[in-house]
């Protein structure tokens, strides 16, 4: 693994600080998503609990609320749903995100909303996430927001899901129930083009702990692992060391000491692929070559670094490099170019129309754009794509094909999600319109209405 600990630093927004967590065993990224009331913030809050991951301060507040509303055993949803328009609805309106660990694996889950109003949150959530757990209601089965949600993942690439069959209690344990439901959502992940072997049905009780954490007595025709034991053991694609090598230069570093005269270093942090001293590599987009004469990390220099890890890198050549360059392996070079076709997923109330100027922010550099064409609009009730729309509204996703101010070097989405993707600004005053994936198609979307 990578620096984990500099990973975990970046999944921070609700709480406004770092968050360092244990960096002695490996990391899994992971998300959560489902219908409303199928028990996504229970299950989520039993997986803190049960983990023993949650404050004593914490626990006691969520123990006084429960026992105000009446309840006679705590209600775990509380442990997630910190905000008090939360806990006033009733349901989960934002992305949260989570830390906790076990002796086997450290875990950041991103808790996204339910609703499908909310579908820029499920985009946002699991953007980076190497597993995502939906959540379906026994009593209710496969609905269309579970469908929804599973085309969005596979859109966005996540490679393994977990369908947790929750309120298993409601039915009984009935094992015919779990297997009607198990047996339609895998048909409809095959659709989307998972592998038998990367989809997982649990059947939980997150209200009472069945099967989340330990076993259940209660289901023996149940053979398989319970969601923590998953999670624990799932295999975990390592960062993409093994793509070609892409390092967005983040700063210039020329510090100009008399220990130090000459010294000028390019640092950020690795995209994809892996960095070696004596690598040919080249400066995009002016194209210029020459070869690495060192990589320097905080720890000291190393004969190389992998994808995750920030570094600076110097050149045997003075070359002509600033914020925004991209640095990449010589042999295996990204496409430079000043009009790029993207899936995107509308994140704003004003909606995108065709010409609109905009800015495409990608890796560290941010040029203008205009948007010069809206060829395809992904319908998320029919599951299809519909031509020619005039506009995106907020959380609808399209094709849109961008005309940039400055030729930029992309990647496609699938090769690597790094510096395949990018973020839409508005010019005005820089607030976040869209997040782009550089061709990725909507056919898996579409794919999905044989279901």
């Amino acid at each position: 693994m990578t620096d984990e600990t500099e990973t975990l630093t970046r999944f921070a927004p609700d709480s406004g600080t770092e968050v360092a967590l244990p960096v002695h065993t490996d990391l899994l990224r992971l998300a959560t998503a489902g219908s409303v009331d199928d028990g996504k913030s229970t299950l989520v809050g039993r997986l803190l609990h049960d983990t023993k991951s949650v404050l004593a301060d914490q626990l006691e507040a969520v123990h006084r609320v429960s026992a105000d509303r009446g309840l006679s055993q705590p209600d775990l949803s509380l442990l997630v749903d910190g905000l008090r328009a939360e806990r006033e609805q009733g349901i989960t309106i934002d992305v949260a995100y989570r830390y906790f660990a076990t002796p086997k694996r450290t875990f950041v889950l991103a808790d996204t909303p339910g609703h499908v109003q909310y579908t820029r949150n499920t985009v946002t959530g699991a953007s980076t996430a190497q597993l995502a757990v939906l959540l379906v209601d026994a009593r209710k089965g496969v609905l269309e927001q579970t469908r929804r949600h599973a085309a969005v993942l596979a859109l966005l690439g996540v490679p393994r899901l977990v369908l947790a069959v929750n309120k298993i209690d409601m039915v009984d344990f009935d094992e015919s129930v779990h297997t009607s439901i198990a047996e339609e959502f895998t048909e409809h992940a095959r659709a989307l083009g998972y592998s038998d072997d990367h989809v997982v049905t649990v059947p939980v009780s997150a209200l009472h702990g069945d099967n989340v954490v330990e076993r259940s007595e209660r289901t023996p025709w149940y053979t398989g692992p319970s969601l923590l034991e998953h999670l624990e053991n799932v295999p975990v694609a390592p960062d993409p060391h093994d793509a070609p090598f892409r390092l967005p230069v983040q700063y210039v570093i020329r510090p100009r000491t008399a220990e130090h005269p000459d010294y000028r270093g390019y640092a950020g942090q690795v995209a994809a692929g892996v960095v070696s001293e004596g690598d040919e590599v080249t400066v995009l987009p002016g194209g210029a070559r020459s070869r690495v004469a060192k990589v320097d990390t905080p720890d000291g220099s190393v004969p190389s670094a992998a994808a995750g890890r920030s570094v600076t890198v110097l050149l045997e050549d003075d070359l002509d490099i600033a914020r925004g360059d991209v640095i990449v392996s010589a042999a295996s070079q990204p496409r430079v170019t000043d009009e790029i076709e993207a899936t995107v997923c509308w994140l704003a109330e004003k909606p995108l129309a065709p010409r609109a100027r905009v800015l495409v922010k990608h890796g560290t550099r941010t040029v203008q754009a205009k948007v010069a064409e809206l060829s395809t609009r992904f319908d998320e009730q029919e599951l299809s794509g519909v031509g020619a729309p005039e506009q995106l509204e907020l959380n609808e996703i399209g094709k849109v094909r961008f005309q940039t101010s400055e030729s930029l070097p992309v990647d496609e989405y699938a090769e690597s999600k790094r510096t395949g993707s990018f973020i839409v600004l508005d010019p005005s005053d820089g607030s976040t319109l869209a997040a782009g994936l550089v061709g990725v198609p909507l056919a898996p979307l579409a794919a999905a209405a044989v279901d």
